[in-house]
């Protein structure tokens, strides 16, 4: 009966396993054919907070936050909105894929962020790139993943 009884509570282990979105890419892997491009419309439905290198934790974004990007082949344009916020927060600039890393360099953008463009305005993260998801992952100094955003294709 011990026996059983610790096989149970073993399975349920293992099955609860934070899975951090059912894991963003799932059902979404790209064919060894297909191409994967970040031209498009995508919104922004989650972020992810790392600790030792593992999601511990996944926020969903909110109705009354939205955040989109948009890229084309080689410009990014990116635009937030919070219901209870009364600053404008939006970005436009450059941007390249280096191998996992995607980059980007914001030229110019709202008020409030051309004031952060002054302190910096290359932007580097850990890429995860599938059809119609992606994650970009800001690191530490050490090479740790701190928090990642989680957007979906919506054109």
């Amino acid at each position: 009966m011990r026996t059983l009884f610790f096989c149970l509570c073993l399975t349920f282990l293992v099955s609860c396993k934070n899975k951090a979105d059912s894991n963003i890419e799932s059902n979404d892997m790209k064919s060894s054919s297909e191409k994967l491009t970040m031209n498009g419309a995508w919104k922004l439905i989650s972020y992810y907070n790392y600790k030792d290198n593992q999601v511990i934790d996944t926020i969903k974004a909110s109705d009354d936050y939205k955040q989109i990007k948009m890229y084309t082949n080689s410009k990014v344009m990116w635009s937030r909105f919070k219901d209870s916020d009364s600053v404008d927060w939006f970005g436009y600039g450059d941007y390249k894929i280096d191998n996992d890393s995607l980059i980007e360099i914001i030229d110019f953008g709202s008020k409030s962020m051309n004031q952060a463009i002054k302190e910096q305005k290359k932007f580097v993260f850990d890429l995860k790139l599938y059809k119609n998801n992606f994650s970009q992952v800001q690191i530490d100094d050490s090479g740790n993943p701190i928090y990642a955003e989680n957007y979906i294709r919506i054109e």
